[in-house]
């Protein structure tokens, strides 16, 4: 489950640097909103899997209440998946 919880947290990642950084600059600069859409709805579904994860591994890795709101936390901030990644998982796959 760490595994799949490590793989899901770098995509849910790439997708919200794909957003911030790729789909939004051409929503608002080029008027191209269809790629924002797919790319929304893709970050969105990996966001959502991204929490219940989190809480399944919790309880697998015993975090603390504490964690697991830096873990869920990461999720918003840029690169924070990454980081979270190796804080929190890298040694334990």
């Amino acid at each position: 489950m760490i595994r799949a919880f490590q793989i899901i947290s770098i995509l849910e990642g790439i997708s919200l640097l794909l957003i911030l950084f790729v789909t939004m600059p051409l929503k608002y600069i080029f008027d191209m909103g269809m790629p924002n859409q797919i790319i929304g709805m893709a970050h969105g579904v990996l966001f959502l899997v991204y929490v219940v994860m989190a809480i399944v591994v919790k309880t697998e890795l015993n975090w603390s209440f504490k964690t697991l709101l830096i873990v869920l936390a990461c999720s918003i901030i840029p690169f924070g998946t990454f980081w979270m990644d190796r804080k929190y998982l890298a040694r334990k796959a």
